[in-house]
């Protein structure tokens, strides 16, 4: 048996799609037998309008192992947002889940025994492109929550990363500001 995962945290940014296709998931990882199961069971009773919470499925009825909850970072009030959201997002994010077991980032053993939760970032402006290409936005958030989940498993980035690269890594937005933009 694997070592007990107390609480893992992980997050990934993919972008590189058509606009409103960026996905930034935040996962965290965990035993349901222990504190990551008494806040991944009070989440899910814990239903708030406009942020429900959602158990991540292949599709009706097909829930994903490990037990995966997503939490929309997003205020959701849009039927066209809450069915992209809750469709090819959600069925994105139980297939990167999935991922993430077969390549051994999540030990197969214990996917009856851990939950995630992904807190879910959908650009609201999907809600309005006609366009929207749902293969893309599937792909990227696939990719995007077993990149997170790689992340949160390996303890990455590392402490000494970061120590020795602090100084070099400017937040893209904080950039932005020094520059005018915002």
């Amino acid at each position: 048996m694997s070592e007990k995962i107390i609480m893992r945290v992980g997050e990934s940014l993919v972008a590189g799609g058509p606009a409103g296709t960026a996905a930034e998931p935040e996962i965290v990882i965990g035993e349901l037998d222990g504190p990551f199961g008494t806040a991944f069971a009070n989440l899910i009773g814990d239903q708030a309008k406009g942020h429900s919470k959602v158990l991540a499925i292949m599709n009706t009825d097909i829930m994903v192992k490990p037990a995966t909850l997503m939490v929309s970072k997003v205020t959701v009030n849009n039927n066209r947002y809450t069915n992209i959201l809750m469709g090819t997002v959600q069925a994105a994010i139980a297939n990167g889940v999935l991922d993430s077991v077969r390549n051994g980032d999540i030990p197969k053993e214990k996917a009856n025994e851990l939950g995630i939760i992904v807190s879910v970032w959908l650009n609201p402006s999907v809600a309005t492109d006609d366009k929207l290409d749902h293969k893309i936005l599937f792909d990227i958030h696939r990719k995007a929550t077993s990149q997170a989940i790689h992340k949160a498993m390996n303890n990455e980035p590392s402490i000494e990363w970061l120590l020795d690269n602090q100084e070099s890594i400017i937040h893209k937005y904080f950039q932005m500001g020094l520059d005018g933009k915002i």
